[in-house]
């Protein structure tokens, strides 16, 4: 097996679709951060299919119907969402009625909303996309490893390209997660922790995977909080409220090339873009 930390410039559009892929977004830094240099990355990378993971985008906690609007009218495909989806209660309808939102798939039956789907990008192929959560140090939520054998399922009755946003606390529930679909699934990748890992790699089944992507947030910051609060916490493990920092910002994500006739990673690159300045 070879790893590629760099898309590989021999892979052609016919043989292969470019996905990118943004971490969290924190804040209106982030979304500024984000919108900004969506145009300057399209340009430099070429991606086929875009994917936000947005549940930290308004205010730290979750996503607002306004807030989902700008990141599709900007060409995002698919906005993915995690632990904070119920954040804002405007946003429950509008999960009803737009399917390039996602929330974690193994929230109960008759959650607003859905958690995967297959999309067909500008370019004509079809991708099955998945926002699933774990449950170490999480909610208690369905089991995301049986209900991804289902989702698989799925997507494969249409196409064999698929992504899957993992929410999830633990690097070794995220680990094995990865290693689960190892072979089957397109892509895995991490979120909610906020920082990114330095582990991106091609699985030994062909499965591209990064422990978590991180987030387009104040850099310096605490996961995207202010630090001065987030300290006081810790030192005095009293509940003081937290409130997203202010700075310049950083961007984190990740560019995968996948193979259109296996479904198979051929290359993944971290992207990791700092001091940036709205």
């Amino acid at each position: 097996m070879q790893n590629k930390s760099r898309p590989s410039q021999s892979v052609t559009e016919a043989s292969s679709v470019r996905v990118l892929m943004l971490g969290d977004v924190v804040g209106k830094i982030g979304r500024d951060a984000a919108e900004d240099l969506l145009p300057a990355l399209r340009e430099q990378h070429r991606p086929h299919f875009v994917i936000v993971n947005g549940e930290n985008s308004a205010g730290g906690l979750g996503i607002t119907p306004e807030i989902a609007d700008t990141f599709l009218e900007l060409g995002v495909d698919v906005i993915t969402l995690g632990n904070h989806t119920w954040s804002k209660r405007d946003i429950f309808d509008y999960l009803n009625h737009e399917p390039r939102l996602l929330r974690p798939a193994n929230y109960p039956e008759g959650s607003p909303g859905r958690g995967h789907g297959i999309f067909t990008a500008k370019s004509g192929f079809k991708i099955g996309v998945a926002n699933l959560m774990g449950r170490t140090f999480m909610e208690p939520l369905l089991d995301p490893f049986r209900m991804a054998d289902t989702i698989i399922a799925s997507f494969r009755a249409v196409t064999n390209l698929s992504f899957f946003d993992f929410h999830a606390e633990a690097t070794s529930e995220k680990t094995a997660f990865g290693h689960y679909l190892d072979g089957r699934a397109s892509v895995v990748v991490g979120t909610h922790t906020h920082v990114q890992t330095a582990d991106e790699r091609i699985l030994i089944g062909g499965t591209g995977y990064l422990t978590d992507v991180g987030m387009c947030g104040p850099q310096e910051s605490v996961l995207g909080m202010d630090s001065a609060v987030a300290v006081q916490r810790f030192v005095t493990q009293m509940p003081h409220r937290f409130q997203v920092a202010t700075g310049p910002a950083i961007v984190c994500g990740i560019i995968a090339d996948i193979d259109q006739a296996t479904g198979k990673t051929v290359s993944i690159e971290r992207i990791q873009i700092r001091d940036v300045h709205s």
